[in-house]
């Protein structure tokens, strides 16, 4: 997967809808110094419209798909016996490839016992860099219809950089796309909201990082101080929360025009600043990650 900088801090959460992203751009916008900006929600990429980077660089990113040379193959078998996604199949005794339903993971070419199977690389999505002000911009993009959201993840993730700090936009939910943008991260932010749902997700999204021993901690999205379902579960779980952004109908207004939240309203923007002095506080203690005291009002 390649190196990642010491200081990494990913910003995911177990649904859709939360304000992940905003999180993500509004910690960019007011990081203490030169940092990194990697879109790792590749299947939806919306950073771009509000940090407005300047691309100069794209890469594409491929799979390795197999091809059959009909003249050596014997119908045998074995090609689509051993690929567990019908990637190959064997149909009317031949063995058919469907290239969308291949993972490229070469199984195939290895198990021909008469060598007809080479590789040959297929575009499943692209990755895009370039400079958003002292920004260095990172987007993955994965090309409609495909699957293989991890392999455009990692490629994001292997882009290579000097800066001392990365945020990861991670994608929504619990699934492969979202373990694949978490891995290896220094510290990873669950953006929630003090709703049923927001805690249901939120429960699923700290047992699958309690699973990969990651050091994660909370950030409280429009908070009402009324609704205390998410602080009662973070003080039971001994979880920190590391900050609370209230409910707010300029927030909203803001975010729809597309325009930065933390350039627009002051008080908005202190938080996010106050949320970097927790990140740093956390981060330089072995115990930072522990329950910070936070009360909700009732």
């Amino acid at each position: 997967m390649g190196d990642i900088p010491s200081r990494s801090i990913v910003i995911a959460s177990g649904k859709g809808g939360t304000g992940k992203t905003t999180v993500a751009v509004s910690l960019a916008l007011t990081a203490p110094g030169p940092i990194r900006f990697l879109d790792c929600d590749v299947e939806e990429p919306n950073a771009h419209l509000f940090l407005k980077p300047k691309i100069d660089r794209s890469t594409l990113v491929t799979v390795p798909v197999p091809v059959i040379d009909a003249g050596r193959c014997r119908s045998c078998g074995h090609c689509a016996s051993i690929c567990r996604f019908s990637g190959i199949v064997m149909l009317a005794g031949k063995p058919q490839v469907f290239p969308e339903l291949c993972k490229g993971c070469g199984g195939c070419s290895w198990a021909c016992p008469e060598g007809a199977i080479r590789e040959a690389d297929r575009a499943v999505g692209v990755v895009e860099e370039g400079l958003a002000g002292r920004i260095e911009f990172v987007a993955g993009k994965i090309n409609v219809a495909e699957t293989s959201s991890p392999r455009v993840i990692r490629a994001v993730r292997r882009s290579p950089s000097g800066r001392p700090w990365t945020l990861i936009d991670a994608p929504p939910g619990t699934a492969c796309p979202m373990m694949a943008a978490v891995h290896g991260a220094d510290l990873v932010l669950l953006v929630t909201e003090p709703t049923p749902f927001g805690l249901n997700d939120l429960k699923l999204a700290v047992s699958s990082l309690s699973h990969l021993g990651l050091q994660f901690g909370v950030v409280i999205n429009r908070f009402e101080g009324e609704d205390c379902r998410i602080h009662d579960y973070c003080e039971k779980g001994n979880i920190r929360i590391f900050a609370e952004i209230p409910e707010d109908r300029k927030v909203a207004e803001v975010y729809s025009r597309g325009d930065n939240i933390v350039d627009t309203l002051p008080v908005v923007r202190d938080i996010f600043i106050a949320l970097w002095g927790e990140i740093q506080e956390a981060m330089n203690r072995s115990d930072g990650l522990r329950m910070d005291g936070r009360s909700c009002s009732s």
